[in-house]
């Protein structure tokens, strides 16, 4: 499943998977201007979409993106 996932964007996954316990499964996307592209990889590949609410960004996994972290033994 990260066969295809450069290991910047597999970084970035791991940790909003990690993250997402700290907000109900749906973590806070607090990152660089230079991780954007592997949001955008990640969200292309079908692992997360994002939405805004309250100025914010935050991710929701999709079920590829609940199964890659169960297989990285992360709970979402």
């Amino acid at each position: 499943m990260t066969d295809n996932l450069t290991q910047d964007s597999f970084n970035l996954f791991i940790a909003l998977a990690e993250d997402a316990a700290n907000w109900m499964g749906q973590p806070l996307i607090d990152i660089t201007k230079e991780q954007r592209g592997n949001l955008t990889d990640l969200k292309k590949k079908n692992l997360l979409t994002t939405f805004c609410d309250e100025g914010c960004e935050w991710a929701s996994f999709t079920a590829e993106g609940i199964a890659l972290a169960a297989a990285n033994n992360i709970e979402i």
